[in-house]
């Protein structure tokens, strides 16, 4: 690994540390953290109280497949951003805190949070 690139990973990792120290989620209100690699996108819903994960989904998701969603573009994040949304309004989840995980707010991470906007979240 280069050493621009080892630099890169952590500052995210250190932004991803100090936005949590401030970011808490429960059960009624989860965190809905998100991580993109380069292929896939993974969204959790989280509460910190329990330290439970409540519901994960991704781009690898059977609906995904059926569709031939792509998870490394903006369109494939914005419909499992959207898929997200509507599973967790039918477990009775209304209302969430958006955790970008020290990524920018752009492209596929900006997608998934328009997602969970368009879906009631």
């Amino acid at each position: 690994m280069s050493k621009e690139l080892k630099t890169k990973r952590i500052k995210r990792e250190r932004r991803h540390r100090k936005t949590r120290a401030k970011i808490h989620g429960t059960s009624l209100c989860p965190r809905i953290g998100v991580f993109k690699s380069g292929k896939n996108i993974y969204i959790n819903m989280i509460d910190d109280q329990k330290g439970e994960i409540l519901m994960t989904f991704s781009s690898l998701s059977k609906e995904c497949k059926e569709k031939k969603i792509n998870g490394s573009n903006v369109k494939g994040a914005a419909f499992v951003g959207e898929l997200a949304g509507k599973k967790a309004i039918e477990k009775g989840i209304k209302k969430g805190v958006f955790d970008r995980s020290g990524y920018r707010y752009h492209g596929r991470v900006k997608a998934v949070a328009e997602g969970l906007k368009k879906a009631g979240i």
